[in-house]
């Protein structure tokens, strides 16, 4: 099976291939083997997911703010 690298995944790519594997999994038509392989792929989207999600929160936390409480900018990471 010829998979992009989840390390080149955007959070969507990455979000619609976990889709793709949860339907397959609760469909229950996999044999074993290929259960247990996308089981795997699926942990590895799920990391690769959480780990986009931190990193947008850290860019969100970052906004600094002016004195009247507005979004004045953004620090440096």
């Amino acid at each position: 099976m010829s998979e992009t690298a989840v390390t080149e995944m955007s959070f969507e790519e990455a979000m619609a291939a976990l889709e793709g594997v949860v339907g397959q999994l609760e469909r229950g038509d996999v044999p074993l083997d290929q259960s247990i392989s996308l089981y795997e792929r699926g942990a590895e989207l799920k990391k690769h997911c959480e780990t986009k999600l931190r990193e947008a929160e850290e860019k969100v936390a970052k906004i600094t703010l002016g004195p009247d409480g507005a979004a004045q900018g953004t620090e440096a990471l």
